[in-house]
């Protein structure tokens, strides 16, 4: 873990063609926050809240499971009619445990309505928590930040250093910090109190992450997080059972649970 962030998955860039599309059917989510943001592309969410958000490019989506909650997220008609490039990142945060089984939540946020500074060859948008003297508009249950960067070559950015965890990942272009040169697809975990300014080897868009460690362990299984191991079968069961809620208007499909 850095910080809260739990998860971290780099979706594409893959190329849909006219008639195909992405199809993650409805599954369950406990104690943990999804956030996803696109580079390219687009997906409907949908969840057992009754929400269905089309996310876009530069918008944020921040789920917040809490006690349970169902979703899917799938290609929608307009997108899978034309075709074309799917580019992102999703992130998962695991929550306090006094927030743990908080009810359940949704958050879409526009691009226009994250902050972006520009400096020094820098262009700078602050997604989640607080960073670089701005904060995002959308809720956070910890002290943690999730920032974009994209440097133009021979451009310099120092990571914040209020944080205790801190970590970057380079999505395309190359950057040094320090004497390690790190390129496209590779992530990088500072130790605490570590100084690092990326230099810009060539263009470059860097995801920076961090935050104040979460009291306690956390156990995960399948899309399920929870400090209580205990917590974690029960909602196994109850995915089995039929317990969870359905997905208004995404209701007849289902992830099976894993075996």
């Amino acid at each position: 873990m850095v910080g809260p962030f739990i998860f971290f998955d780099h979706m594409g860039p893959g190329t849909l063609e006219p008639g195909k599309g992405i199809d993650v059917r409805p599954h369950p989510h406990i104690n943990l926050a999804t956030v996803t943001y696109l580079f390219e592309g687009e997906l409907d969410h949908r969840d057992s809240l009754g929400i269905h958000q089309t996310i876009h490019p530069g918008a944020l989506n921040l789920m917040v499971a809490g006690r349970g909650i169902v979703h899917s997220e799938r290609s929608g008609p307009a997108f899978r009619e034309r075709g074309g490039t799917m580019h992102g990142i999703q992130l998962w945060l695991a929550l306090p445990r006094a927030h743990e089984e908080v009810e359940p939540a949704f958050e879409h946020h526009p691009t226009d309505t994250l902050p972006t500074l520009e400096r020094d060859g820098v262009t700078l948008r602050v997604l989640l928590g607080e960073a670089f003297g701005e904060r995002s508009p959308a809720t956070s249950y910890s002290a943690l930040f999730y920032a974009e960067a994209h440097l133009a070559a021979g451009s310099t950015l120092a990571l914040p250093s209020e944080h205790h965890d801190r970590a970057f990942y380079v999505v395309s272009g190359t950057v040094r910090c320090g004497a390690e040169t790190v390129s496209a697809r590779r992530m990088v975990v500072l130790v605490p109190g570590q100084a690092c300014a990326l230099q810009a080897q060539s263009d470059a868009q860097v995801m920076l992450l961090g935050g104040a460690p979460l009291e306690g362990r956390r156990h995960m299984f399948w899309n399920f997080v929870s400090s209580r191991p205990e917590r974690i079968e029960q909602a196994k069961r109850d995915w089995d059972e039929g317990k969870f809620p359905l997905v208004p208007g995404d209701s007849e499909e289902r992830i099976p649970l894993p075996k």
